[in-house]
């Protein structure tokens, strides 16, 4: 493979400067693969701020590479890796052993008999990073051209629907998983005939509106409230604003509420994934391990598989 790192930024015209933050060009890559140009947002802070050492990131990026006829038994609460099985094997096995099995773990490896033990399938048939790849770009241009952070698009295109178009069980669809009734909201048709969330642009511009005039600035005010200090640049406060994507205000501020957090944006995040409030599950506390897993991922992707990778600074 021909791998360069180059210092310049070619092709500049494909995103028009005036719609960028200077900031946001310079968290940007450009990377060139043989079929396609595109940009995406660098992964700096997954390993400056040691999120990439955490258990469940590193979890998640298992499962998302995980065959979907493998299983990880886990601890659900840290997502402690404890045993890799064929969900036939395990599927063979009766209640009774099943229950047996997990006892026995628990044993072996001294976890307190009130923790939850899960069984994970692997994911790597939905997570289907190099064919979302080509999207990113598009995604980010969309999103800086409504000067919302393109980080979001990024994030969101990784893990909500990546190059699929399912409908999720509560009605969302499209690149963005966006409800019936937010896509009307931003001028979208959804109606028995059209559906124009599956237009990737009109879909795009729905969320960098709801991420806009809804997430983020619930996200400030829920951390307002607790008076931590933060930036909107940072790691954190980024997957907190995912966290109300995905959740809602409400069911965020609930959670958060709870924790009572006194430290940091990144302990408020790592609490909850262990905690629970209102109708902020298993799945909410999953949405930000997700997002984490899915980058360290496209980060790896970028530098295995481009042939020029270039920092953008705008110059």
């Amino acid at each position: 493979m021909n791998f360069r790192v180059i210092f310049s930024c070619i092709g500049i015209a494909l995103l028009p400067l005036m719609a960028m933050s200077q900031t946001w060009i310079n968290e940007q890559l450009e990377v060139k693969t043989k079929s396609h140009l595109t940009r995406v947002m660098r992964s700096d802070a997954l390993f400056l701020e040691r999120w990439v050492d955490l258990p469940q990131p590193q979890f998640w990026r298992k499962i998302m590479q995980l065959s979907p006829d493998s299983c990880l038994v886990n601890v659900a609460r840290t997502r402690q890796i404890l045993a890799t099985l064929s969900n036939a094997t395990w599927s063979r096995k009766s209640d009774a052993e099943k229950a047996a099995y997990k006892a026995e773990l628990k044993r072996q490896f001294q976890i307190d008999s009130t923790e939850a033990i899960y069984i994970t399938t692997g994911k790597s048939d939905f997570y289907r990073f190099h064919e979302v790849f080509p999207s990113l770009g598009e995604g980010i241009k969309v999103f800086e051209d409504n000067q919302v952070d393109p980080w979001f698009a990024q994030a969101i295109l990784l893990i909500e629907s990546p190059a699929q178009l399912k409908k999720s069980i509560s009605g969302a669809y499209g690149a963005f998983q966006l409800m019936p009734s937010v896509a009307r909201n931003y001028g979208l048709t959804v109606n028995s005939s059209t559906d124009e969330r599956a237009n990737f642009s009109k879909s795009a511009f729905a969320a960098s509106q709801l991420l806009k005039q809804s997430c983020i600035p619930s996200a400030r005010k829920i951390l307002q409230q607790t008076g931590i200090r933060y930036t909107e640049q940072e790691l954190g406060f980024r997957l907190l604003v995912m966290h109300v994507y995905h959740a809602g205000a409400g069911n965020v501020a609930a959670v958060v509420k709870k924790i009572n957090p006194q430290t940091t944006v990144m302990d408020l995040i790592r609490s909850m994934w262990i905690t629970t409030a209102a109708s902020f599950g298993n799945n909410s506390q999953n949405y930000s391990q997700l997002a984490l897993a899915a980058q360290w991922l496209l980060h790896d992707y970028i530098y295995s598989t481009c042939d020029e990778i270039s920092p953008c600074s705008g110059k």
